[in-house]
């Protein structure tokens, strides 16, 4: 299952990727496998069609793995990567993510968004004057305003799933009309064009109750290309229909169907034409059924997006201290599970991670990761040394067993495996691992967002902002979980990752960055595990959509149609 880093998109980031150029052909079902290390970075895989060659009309049925938790996806629960795809069809986002991580202005909702000062730091947006919300109110300065009071952490009993950048604006101030936004910071903070995308109206932050719960069940307002259609909890489903009130180009689909479906059943629902497409993530099954269906095209291109486990560090939890967490990392062979998962189905080598903010290919990425390194026998000195004693097949501290609780989502066989795995590899250093599954569709609220968990597994979605967008994540603020689940940091990863927010030196930036991850590793708090090859399944005649590579902020809603 998903999630995706931090609140918002944040920043100037056309600076993580190395880019090469675009080309090459998809991979289908002659191919004899995905590409791994060795797939170009910053291209797309979506069929690009010009308007005139899409179809007017049509359904494109997408599955998922769970409806929204909330629809406010700045609230805690709000912040699953579905969720945020269902989001995005229906609320204004200021800036768009290329397929190459460059961020450009959403000019359907923007005029013009400039960085107007740099001492101190303000920001000018320009509204286009066309934007409305589906009340009938102009977009305006009013709902700037009402996120950052929202967000910026000074009211507690805002549920917000991060701070970051919000925290350190002075004021947001009405300019020369209402559509006119200024921006003034009291701290510098470089990765900026994530904030306020997507946009909420100021009748959403007006309360703490509104903003926790008022979205819970449904979007009361809404301003974007399509409008909700049905939200049928029963058939685990949501509908999107284009919206007649958009100002904006015309989407070719007359409508979207977000369908729960579980991962086992997604090779059948698409060779039935019960959805279009489906993400094969790291699953032999699904990649082995696509390349046989007829009709279906294999799109690949890198994703920032990673599969890892996450340790529970609280106090009074079983793994609190950090040379425990370590130590167990240290058991983990990441390698032997990057192969088992990937290694039948992409050429070359599996991508295993090695940094907690960049991916492999970044300008940014470098392996921080030797700390926690594989090395079964130092696993085994390291629990002996913080007195998890060997007493039979489990190791024993004041006559208590080293029992690990991972929790994982079910059905979900990538989330089993890697979990048997992982319990087999810490059998052998003297840990037992007790394997939970849980429904899906409780897994985020009930127990990844409120600590219920020793260690667990999902992949993380990040965006062109890593930086900014892990704040909440690898911080650490004992009155706010934000997304950070396993409520473990230090005060010395928060003042490098400050430090890191407000560098506006490109490069000054990812060497902080990285001193964070060194002390982030040093910490457990995090395994990254391997890199998602990014390939998808997708009817061949499906135009503009497919491996959309960092263009996932929107999606392409309003170009993504069928051909025939």
């Amino acid at each position: 299952m998903s999630r995706r880093t931090t609140v918002g998109v944040s920043a100037l980031a056309a600076v993580v990727l190395t880019l090469t150029a675009c080309g090459g052909p998809s991979n289908n079902g002659g191919n004899s496998g995905l590409k791994g290390a060795d797939n170009t970075i910053g291209q797309a895989d979506v069929n690009p069609q010009d308007a005139s060659k899409v179809k007017d009309g049509g359904e494109f049925r997408w599955p998922v793995d769970q409806l929204p938790d909330n629809w406010n996806y700045n609230q805690l629960d709000g912040t699953n990567a579905d969720g945020r795809r269902m989001i995005d069809t229906v609320m204004p986002n200021l800036f768009k993510q290329k397929a190459d991580a460059t961020i450009e202005v959403n000019k359907d909702v923007l005029d013009d968004a400039k960085l107007a000062s740099n001492d101190p730091q303000v920001l000018e947006f320009k509204i286009n004057p066309k934007a409305k919300w589906s009340d009938g109110t102009a977009l305006s300065y009013k709902d700037f305003e009402g996120m950052w009071k929202a967000l910026n952490g000074t009211d507690k009993a805002f549920e917000v799933a991060s701070t970051t950048g919000y925290e350190d604006i002075e004021k947001v101030e009405k300019g020369a009309t209402d559509q006119d936004v200024k921006v003034t910071f009291k701290k510098k903070f470089a990765e900026w064009k994530g904030l306020f995308t997507p946009l909420y109206p100021a009748a959403l932050t007006a309360t703490a109750d509104e903003f926790n719960k008022g979205w819970a069940d449904a979007p009361k307002i809404t301003a974007g290309p399509f409008k909700i259609g049905t939200i049928d909890r029963t058939a685990k489903l949501v509908t999107v229909v284009q919206d007649p009130a958009w100002w904006g180009p015309k989407p070719k689909l007359e409508k979207i169907t977000f369908r729960q479906v579980d991962r086992p059943a997604l090779a059948d629902a698409l060779a039935n034409g019960q959805i279009d497409f489906f993400e094969i993530g790291s699953s032999i099954d699904l990649f082995t059924r696509a390349q046989s269906m007829q009709g279906v095209t294999i799109r690949q291109a890198i994703t920032p997006d990673y599969s890892h486990i996450t340790f529970n560090g609280a106090k009074g939890a079983i793994l609190e201290d950090p040379k425990v967490r370590v130590a167990l990392q240290r058991g983990v062979d990441t390698k032997t599970i990057a192969k088992a998962l990937l290694g039948q189905m992409i050429k070359g080598d599996a991508q295993v991670t090695g940094n907690h903010f960049f991916l492999l290919g970044s300008a940014g990425y470098k392996d921080n990761s030797s700390v926690a390194s594989y090395d079964k026998e130092a696993a085994k000195k390291e629990l002996d040394a913080a007195g998890w004693k060997l007493e039979g097949e489990t190791r024993k501290k004041d006559g208590k067993e080293l029992v690990i609780r991972y929790v994982i989502p079910t059905p979900n066989p990538t989330s089993d495996q890697i979990s048997k795995l992982v319990q087999s590899q810490l059998k052998e250093v003297g840990v037992k691992v007790d394997i939970q599954a849980v429904p899906s569709a409780d897994f985020f609220k009930q127990y990844v967002n409120v600590g219920n968990f020793d260690i667990t597994t999902f992949r993380w979605l990040a965006s062109a902002l890593p930086i900014s967008d892990s704040k909440g994540i690898y911080g650490y603020d004992p009155n706010s979980t934000n997304q950070n689940y396993g409520r473990i940091g230090s005060d010395e990863v928060n003042k490098l990752l400050e430090q890191a927010n407000g560098e506006l030196d490109d490069t000054k930036r990812l060497e902080i960055a990285n001193e964070a991850d060194k002390k982030i590793w040093e910490l457990g708090a995090q395994l990254p595990l391997y890199q998602i090859p990014g390939a998808v399944a997708i009817k061949s005649n499906v135009a503009n959509m497919g491996a959309v590579a960092f263009a996932n902020r929107p999606y392409d809603y309003i170009n993504m149609g069928f051909t025939s």
